[in-house]
């Protein structure tokens, strides 16, 4: 059962958002907020898998209320922001912060369990027409820290390889399918990948990888050999 608690100042988009919850079978709501002040109350009080977060909300936003979250003993959770917005800076303000997802409010309802259950599996989620504006505002703020590039030195060949096609949002079967791997040893690289880059998922790996140069935006991914 995943547990989940919806952040959000209007009423009657936490009521809509119950509504759609209640009626999946693995699917628990824990509990509604407000604003980030009661979100970080009630995640510490009810430890929910997944956190809905709204993003403009009085006392404390959802920016605010994430980075808070994921810097304390709640880190585990995983936070999925939902917003009208889909300006840049809310993106990457909001996987700065360590969000694992970014859906728009517009998105049909059916989407909704889907997100949940993405970002509950250790996956991140983000609108597609949001990541290319995400990844060029990315690539075009600082770049990656030395710390950071010892990191990417760590690697293997083929964990650099699996990263490039994580970055080019192929999936585990699908990175089998094209390195010619059974999807376990897939699993492997990426844990492992994800192990020496300290990344929260595959968001924030991708995101390295562009940083790192390892990915350039509009370039297509390499192919098989």
């Amino acid at each position: 059962m995943i547990r989940v608690l919806i952040v959000d100042d209007q009423a009657l988009v936490r009521g809509g958002f119950r509504s759609i919850l209640e009626g999946q079978a693995d699917i628990e709501v824990v509990g509604e907020a407000e604003d980030g002040v009661e979100a970080v109350e009630l995640t510490r009080k009810h430890a929910p898998d997944v956190v809905l977060m709204d993003v403009r909300m009085p006392r404390m936003d959802g920016i605010a209320a994430t980075r808070e979250l994921l810097s304390g003993e709640s880190a585990t959770v995983r936070v999925l922001v939902l917003t009208t917005f889909d300006h840049d800076e809310y993106v990457y303000d909001a996987l700065s912060a360590g969000a694992s997802g970014f859906l728009l409010k517009s998105a049909p309802p059916r989407e909704l369990a889907g997100a949940i259950r993405t970002v509950a599996a250790g996956d991140a989620l983000l609108a597609p027409d949001i990541t290319r504006r995400l990844i060029q505002d990315y690539v075009n703020r600082p770049r990656q820290t030395a710390a950071q590039s010892r990191a990417f030195e760590t690697l293997t060949p083929r964990e650099t390889e699996v990263l490039v096609l994580i970055a080019h949002g192929r999936s585990n079967g699908e990175i089998a399918t094209e390195l010619y791997l059974s999807e376990p040893t897939v699993k492997t690289h990426v844990t492992r990948i994800f192990a020496k880059l300290g990344a929260r998922d595959r968001v924030h790996a991708v995101v390295l990888a562009y940083q790192a140069g390892l990915v350039h935006p509009g370039a297509a991914a390499p192919s098989p050999d």
